[in-house]
């Protein structure tokens, strides 16, 4: 008799999933813990081991589809091995449903989908039909811009009203356990969208796993972070030149392996950079080590892997950590753990162009620093004018955290930094 195998819990606060790839078919014969699915959770991709072994006889999903934990995925017959029967109280619980007892019996697996989540619970208002919020003008504008019910929202403030600090702090947490209500797009509550269709053709297409991740990041980061960016240049003339020097030498040195290093070195000085705000605790968290994440351009959307203790690393070890993780995100074989505990990140656009842009701080850090491509610029050195090598830097901060004056100084001494490559080697 086939047994359902059904969508394990792959990932904490994640109920649904997007199949990336199938590897299983009807007839086929698979082994314990062989990989059934390749599944796409947020930005990681996961691997669905069979929990049996035996014959497949009818797979359930599809490629591009979204399903949820508890949801059968195939069925597999056989096997022997004492694994399959994990399945099995669930198929019997479901059998007689038209019992009460059975209905009973099958309550507990649909619960935790619409249970609150802890994190949440305290910042939940007791449910209250009809109630009149207590807020300001402001607070409530802030809610409706993130689609934030205030009734939902406990206050903080005198005889409970609510204030725009215990909506963030809402947001926050919704974000953080993967909550529906948590803003999905741009963060504000938009209109419904006119019928295109009248003026032409159109093609709709899913969001991605990753595309839906990045949204919710990136809806999170702007609405909460007050973003002002500090631009500079560095001419990178004779770093470029040692650089290509280096061409037949392995790993290949890259631009963004020497920004790591100066980086590295930046928030060694500039600590409020490598730091957190904690607005509820009304603290400054700052870290006392060094993880940058460096986001890389995937064909699924936008990846941010972190490489670990930058501070300890050469610009030729971080060259060739950089090959590695870039290639295993391009592949989707990054592990959660690579995508976690950044406490400042670098994005490089210099290999597609641009002359500066404005990256979005990734929430809960505090800054990010955004290359561009460099080009040669006339520049006046020793009363002549002469050309040289330029590189755009585009830093990105939290003002509640940093001020200008604070910024353009890191922003410097970043550019210091890549234009005497010779300084690098004294923090190597």
């Amino acid at each position: 008799m086939a047994t359902e195998i059904k969508l394990p819990a792959l990932k904490e606060n994640v109920d649904t999933v997007e199949v990336n790839a199938v590897r299983c078919a009807p007839g086929d014969t698979v082994a314990k813990d062989q990989v059934l699915l390749e599944v796409q959770a947020d930005k990681t991709a996961l691997d669905v081991p069979s929990p049996s072994a035996g014959r497949v006889t009818e797979v359930r999903v599809k490629i591009g589809e979204q399903i949820k934990v508890g949801q059968v995925i195939c069925l597999i017959e056989g096997g022997g091995n004492g694994e399959a029967p994990k399945t099995a109280p669930a198929k019997k619980a479901a059998a007689p449903a038209e019992t009460p007892t059975a209905k009973k019996a099958e309550a507990p697996a649909e619960a935790p989908k619409v249970a609150a989540p802890k994190a949440t619970a305290a910042l939940v208002a007791a449910p209250a039909l009809n109630r009149v919020t207590a807020a300001g003008p402001a607070t409530r504008r802030l809610a409706r811009e993130l689609g934030i019910d205030l009734s939902q929202v406990a206050g903080s403030g005198r005889a409970g009203r609510v204030i725009e600090e215990d909506v963030k702090v809402y947001v926050r947490q919704l974000a953080a356990n993967g909550t529906a209500a948590a803003p999905t797009g741009g963060g504000v509550q938009a209109p419904p969208l006119p019928n295109f269709e009248q003026w032409g053709p159109v093609e709709r297409q899913p969001m991605l796993a990753v595309r839906k991740a990045t949204a919710r990041q990136m809806s999170l980061a702007w609405s909460l972070i007050p973003h002002v960016t500090q631009h500079d240049l560095a001419d990178i003339t004779d770093l470029e030149a040692f650089r290509k020097s280096q061409d037949a030498k392995k790993p290949k040195l890259t631009v963004t392996a020497f920004a790591l290093k100066a980086v590295a070195v930046a928030l060694h000085e500039f600590p409020t950079f490598n730091a957190s705000l904690d607005t509820a605790g009304n603290q400054l968290i700052i870290k006392r080590y060094f993880h940058v994440g460096v986001a890389v351009d995937t064909e699924n959307g936008l990846l941010v892997p972190v490489i670990r203790d930058v501070d300890k690393k050469s610009v030729a070890e971080m060259a060739e950590e950089l090959t590695g993780i870039a290639d295993r995100a391009r592949q989707r074989k990054l592990d959660g753990a690579e995508l976690k505990g950044g406490t400042f990140t670098i994005t490089n656009l210099g290999g597609i162009g641009g002359t500066g842009f404005t990256p979005i701080v990734n929430y809960p850090e505090v800054a990010i620093l955004g290359l561009s491509r460099g080009r040669l610029e006339p520049v006046v050195r020793n009363s002549e004018i002469v050309p040289r090598l330029m590189l755009p830097l585009s830093l990105s901060y939290d003002h509640r955290v940093i001020d200008g004056a604070a910024a353009a100084r890191f922003t410097r001494r970043l550019a210091e930094m890549l234009e005497n490559p010779m300084l690098l080697l004294l923090h190597a």
